[in-house]
């Protein structure tokens, strides 16, 4: 039978025949995705082909992972050596960003972004909260939104408690397969309770502690849309380990760099000390993002490209 993965909830997955049963599915055996060693080898997202089981009702094996159109994947957490795929066949990633209760930073911003350019996904901001934000909050979410939207990456800058915005939201997701990430607590569940109510996902609260959230949700999971696509509700992400990147290849990632970096004087040129660099000179007349650049800056700093994990704090 032909199904794809609806929920990953480590060695079960839920597959959503073509006739709409559901079924609860293990691994046939032992297989590795071609060139990925990963600690999950199916993903939600995945197109599979699988057996049903005869003794036990709405069970099956999965034998076969067809080819995907793209993934996502990060190093694992735990084990180091080993990746972990997000999730396959992906239209376009939303990175669901706060800016208070919790608060994420723009080089988390960016790692997720050099890390959906890496692997060719459209990605999306979306700024929640903002029925929470103070006066000075508002003048740093104009200027985030500036800086994004001039690097070429949309935005949105919502409130799912007072529905500001969430239209054109609901609209940008219509018969598409999106994946929702981000932080615990930026309010993901919540945003998707809003666009599809019948949802009904589990919502926590914010500390007031550490002005951090719980992990609600616990897996992978997604959902179908009743007004056309899918959406693929993710954990709150703590730790974003890449896996076979390049160092010299990060400035590809941004794509405001991409545009310039041909015009720099030397064809290696790593945008951090060489003259006539086309990118230094972009930033220092403000059509580059100084934060962004610092991040670029800050990337190749990371541990990870020492071998070590990379920890998105």
């Amino acid at each position: 039978m032909d199904g794809i993965v609806i929920r990953s909830t480590g060695s079960w997955f839920s597959v959503r025949a073509e006739d709409g049963r559901i079924f609860q599915c293990k691994i046939k055996g032992k297989f590795r995705i071609q060139g990925i060693k990963a600690t999950n080898p199916v993903a939600v997202g995945d197109h599979v082909e699988f057996d049903a089981l005869e003794k036990e009702e709405n069970t099956g094996l999965i034998y076969k992972v067809r080819e995907r159109k793209n993934h996502i994947i990060r190093k694992s957490t735990k084990l180091s050596k080993l990746s972990h795929i997000i999730a396959a066949n992906i239209d376009q990633a939303f990175l669901v960003a706060t800016l208070a209760m919790p608060r994420t930073s723009t080089g988390f911003i960016d790692r997720f972004l050099v890390t959906a350019e890496a692997y060719h996904i459209p990605a999306r901001l979306v700024f929640n909260k903002t029925d929470l934000y103070d006066e000075e909050q508002q003048k740093q979410l104009h200027e985030l939104l500036s800086i994004y939207e001039t690097a070429g990456y949309p935005c949105n800058a919502v409130s799912a408690r007072t529905g500001e915005n969430m239209i054109s939201l609901k609209e940008a997701l219509k018969n598409k397969t999106s994946l929702f990430s981000g932080h615990s607590g930026v309010g993901k569940s919540t945003l998707l309770n809003w666009i599809e109510p019948g949802l009904e996902l589990k919502t926590g609260k914010i500390s007031s502690i550490h002005q951090k959230g719980k992990h609600i949700t616990t897996f992978a999971e997604m959902h179908e849309l009743s007004f056309g696509g899918f959406v693929i509700d993710t954990p709150g992400i703590k730790e974003f380990g890449l896996r076979d990147f390049v160092k010299e290849e990060v400035a590809e990632r941004f794509p405001e760099m991409r545009a310039l970096m041909w015009d720099c004087k030397f064809h290696n040129c790593t945008h951090v000390h060489e003259p006539g660099c086309a990118v230094k000179k972009a930033v220092e007349e403000g059509r580059i993002s100084i934060t962004r650049y610092k991040n670029y800056l800050a990337i190749l700093q990371d541990d990870y490209f020492d071998k070590k994990d990379w920890e998105l704090r």
